[in-house]
């Protein structure tokens, strides 16, 4: 899918391979750097190859190939190739070679892998697919650029799923410059896990992998949330010995809704009006994560197995995340089922599930709505 420098002496390479070939055989890899100067000689290294999709690829497998060099092949900036070489096995010398980078002649630039970063905060969104309500898009849009702030940028990835009515709700924040939307539809001819998703994350991760302090992987039916008043920086700040950390999942009915007369709820926005939030505890949830990129060699879809430094997952009291799920697909009115308030502290059983009410994301529409108005202006979806 493509290749980056990840600094002076390092790149890496991502795309798809056979999965059969990676699994039942012993396929590996040779990085070779030809520069533009014919005075210097051509410098080659040996590949670290990282599968980094959990055995879920399907004909077709993630491959990451970690090229590093004993120093920077390019120090005289006059440019060059990098060549990899993808041998068929070790017990053969037959291999393929292919141009994965070329670097113009003056275009390496120290600076650019060296904080302070462009952003404080970078989002890398999985593949978009199938039939996704623009207006869930929007609200999500709009709660996490208020989240984030200012200094981030969000990352999107569509397989299909930015419809002409969603492009029009993320098109105002690409025009002022916080968001992206790579288009990957061509992945649908590649047989791989859930839309690559494995793919696209690891393509972003080294894509902007020295573009912010900090990058986050969640989808677009959840939401981040600090408790207790606490600040993203605050937060940060306390798990900045760490290279990775782990969110708790809130997981929310994605169809129950509080019965109140006064209240217009075609106005209200989806995570303003599902405010009940399943009770069982003691079982495992999903989790998502956030990554200092440039220490991480790969990624996946709820962590990454290739860093260097420390992961914690005791994160539950500093940052949490909702989830809608099934929400996202829902298009109209999200609330199916109508119940009254139910008194502080009650259970309320909904098929066959605990949910307590939780009005902790309703209490933050009003700010996010404002936000959205002066950040970008009115509109309608």
């Amino acid at each position: 899918m493509g290749a980056y420098r990840g600094g002076a002496a390092t790149f890496a390479v991502v795309g798809l391979a056979s999965k059969p070939t990676h699994v039942f055989g012993n396929p590996w890899f040779k990085c070779e750097w030809v520069s533009n100067n014919p005075s210097v000689a051509p410098v080659r290294a040996k590949a670290y190859k990282i599968l980094p999709d959990w055995g879920y690829g399907r004909v077709y497998t993630v491959v990451v190939v970690n090229c590093t060099f004993p120093s920077n092949p390019n120090a005289d900036n006059a440019g060059g190739n990098l060549l990899l070489h993808a041998y068929y096995s070790t017990i053969s010398r037959r291999y393929e070679k292919f141009v994965a980078l070329e670097e113009s002649p003056g275009s390496y630039n120290e600076s650019h892998y060296q904080p302070p970063f462009q952003y404080e905060y970078l989002y890398c969104g999985s593949s978009l697919y199938g039939n996704l309500s623009a207006s869930r898009i929007r609200e999500w849009m709009a709660y996490h650029a208020h989240f984030f702030g200012p200094n981030s940028h969000f990352v999107f990835h569509d397989a299909g799923g930015i419809r002409p009515e969603v492009k029009a709700v993320l098109e105002p924040w690409v025009k002022v410059g916080r968001a992206t939307v790579q288009d990957i539809r061509s992945q649908a001819e590649y047989d791989g896990y859930y839309y690559n998703q494995f793919l696209v994350v690891n393509d972003c991760l080294h894509r902007y992998r020295h573009a912010a302090n900090w990058t986050f992987f969640f989808d677009v039916d959840e939401y981040l949330y600090l408790p207790e008043g606490r600040t993203l920086a605050s937060v940060l700040d306390k798990l900045s010995g760490f290279t990775q950390f782990t969110i708790e999942q809130n997981p929310m009915s994605s169809k129950l809704c509080v019965l109140d007369p006064k209240e217009d709820y075609s106005k209200e926005w989806g995570f303003e009006k599902l405010v009940f939030r399943n009770s069982i505890t003691g079982v495992r949830r999903d989790r998502k994560y956030a990554i200092q990129a440039r220490k991480a060699y790969a990624t996946g879809v709820h962590m990454s197995e290739n860093v260097i430094g420390k992961t914690t997952h005791k994160t539950e009291d500093m940052i949490r995340y909702y989830h809608y799920h099934n929400s996202i697909n829902v298009f109209g009115e999200p609330c199916r089922e109508f119940i009254p308030l139910p008194p502080k502290g009650n259970v309320t059983w909904f098929e066959k599930i605990p949910y307590v009410y939780d009005d902790n994301m309703k209490r933050i529409a009003g700010a996010i709505k404002q936000f959205e108005k002066e950040t970008i202006g009115s509109f309608r979806t």
